[in-house]
C-alpha cells in the first residue's frame, strides 16, 4: 500500500510539474489558490482561467487548523487562503499575510459596510483580507426523523442539540457536530448563559466539558462529511455552517428521495462568521491574487458563487443578483432583528488557545 501511494505521489508531483511547464511555454500564469471545500462553483475558476490566461490549481481543507499549521510553517505554494476571522487574527500577528494594494482592487467599493465593520474585529482597517463569504453556525435537521422522535422537539432552540435528554432521543439516526472547538464551544456557552466571546479559560472548559458529556451521543465530530450524510439521511441533526446544510438541503431535492432537511438559527443567538480572502507573505503571484480578488467582487460573479454555495456574500453589491431561493431566505440573509442576536468570536491570546485546544481534546476523546 505504502509503494502504490509514493507512486501515485510521483505522478501526481510530475503531471503537476508539467502543467506548470506547459502554463510557462504557453505564456500562463498559475494561481494556487487553498480553500474549504464544497466552496465554490468551479465554472467561475473555469471563467477565470479563460479571461485572465491563468491556470487555477485550487486545493480544500475542512478545518482552519489545517489552513493554519500550513501558514505557520511557511513556503506553502498558495496564491490566496481562507482563514475564518479569529484564525486571520492571529496570522495578521504572526505576519503571515501580505498587505493589501486597494489600488488593485478597485471592485472594494462593492463590499458591505456592516460587514466590514465586523471583519474589523479580527483584520484593523480590513488592510489584509476581503471578505469571501459569510454564515452563521446553526442547528440542522431531518424533519421526519426528528418529529418521529419528538413531536414537540424545541426546533427553534440550542436545546435540540445541547440539552442531553433531548439529544439522547436522536441518538439512533445520527447526529454530527463540528470538529472546531472555535466553531461549536461557543454556541454552547451561549446556551449556558455564558459569554461566547469570553476570555476566561473557566468558561471555554466549561462549554468543553459539556460536550464531553454529550460525547456518547454524537456519531462524529467533523466539519464537512454532514453534508452528505444529512442530504442522504445517514443523520438526523447536526450543529453545523448554514450553507453546508443548505447543501445538503439542495442536494436532497435533486436525488429526489424525499428527505426535508431545515436549518435554524437558534433563538438564543449564534456565531456569524466570516472567512477572508488573503495572500499569503510569500505567495508566488501576488498580482494575480489580486486579479482574482477584484474579479469574485464583480456583482455577477459574487452572485454566482452566493447562489451555488448558498452563503451570504459580503459584496453587497452582488445580493441584488443572488438567487432569490438564497437572497430572499431569512437563515442566509438574516433580518435585522436576528441579526441582532448573532455574534462574533475573536481571536484568544496563546495562552488561552493553550487551554481551549487541551480542552477540546479532552472533550472529544474523554480523557
Amino acid at each position: 500500500m505504502r509503494t502504490r501511494i509514493l507512486l501515485k505521489g510521483l505522478v501526481a508531483a510530475f503531471a503537476t510539474l508539467g502543467l506548470a511547464a506547459i502554463a510557462e511555454a504557453q505564456g500562463t500564469r498559475e494561481l494556487r489558490i487553498f480553500n474549504w471545500s464544497n466552496y465554490i462553483d468551479e465554472q467561475v475558476l473555469r471563467d477565470f482561467e479563460r479571461e485572465f490566461n491563468a491556470k487555477v490549481i485550487y486545493d480544500t481543507y475542512d478545518s482552519n487548523e489545517v489552513l493554519e499549521t500550513r501558514l505557520l510553517a511557511g513556503r506553502t505554494g498558495y496564491d490566496i487562503v481562507v482563514p475564518s476571522g479569529p484564525f486571520l487574527s492571529r496570522q495578521i500577528a504572526a505576519n503571515v499575510h501580505r498587505r493589501l494594494e486597494p489600488a488593485k482592487i478597485p471592485n472594494l467599493a462593492n463590499l458591505w459596510p456592516d460587514v466590514q465593520r465586523r471583519v474589523a474585529q479580527f483584520d484593523p482597517g480590513n488592510a489584509y483580507s476581503v471578505n469571501y463569504l459569510w454564515g452563521t453556525t446553526g442547528i440542522g435537521y431531518n424533519v421526519a426523523k426528528i418529529r418521529e422522535r419528538m413531536a414537540d422537539a424545541p426546533l427553534d432552540s440550542w436545546k435540540l442539540a445541547f440539552d442531553f435528554e433531548t439529544l439522547k432521543r436522536f441518538k439512533d439516526c445520527g447526529i454530527h457536530f463540528l470538529d472546531t472547538a472555535e466553531d461549536l464551544l461557543p454556541s454552547v456557552m451561549r446556551y449556558l448563559g455564558r459569554d461566547p466571546n469570553s476570555k476566561r479559560a473557566e468558561d471555554w472548559e466549561a462549554a468543553a466539558a459539556h460536550i464531553q458529556l454529550l460525547r456518547t451521543l454524537v456519531t462524529k465530530f467533523h466539519s464537512s462529511e454532514y453534508i452528505s450524510a444529512l442530504a442522504n439521511g445517514d443523520i438526523c441533526l447536526v450543529v453545523g455552517y448554514s450553507g453546508d446544510v443548505f447543501q445538503a438541503q439542495k442536494r436532497a431535492k435533486e436525488a429526489g428521495n424525499g428527505i426535508d432537511i431545515q436549518y435554524v438559527i437558534p433563538r438564543e443567538g449564534a456565531q456569524m462568521w466570516f472567512d477572508q480572502m488573503a495572500i499569503p507573505a510569500d505567495a508566488p503571484n501576488p498580482d494575480l491574487a489580486q486579479a482574482f480578488i477584484n474579479y469574485l467582487l464583480r456583482p455577477e460573479v459574487g452572485a454566482r458563487v452566493a447562489s451555488f454555495v448558498s452563503y451570504a456574500s459580503g459584496n453587497l453589491a452582488a445580493r441584488p443578483l443572488v438567487l432569490p431561493a438564497v437572497r430572499d431566505n431569512p437563515s442566509i440573509y438574516p433580518p435585522d432583528a436576528v441579526m441582532a442576536r448573532l455574534f462574533n468570536v475573536t481571536s484568544p491570546d496563546a495562552r488561552l488557545q493553550r487551554v481551549i485546544t487541551r480542552a477540546w481534546t479532552r472533550a472529544k476523546t474523554g480523557r
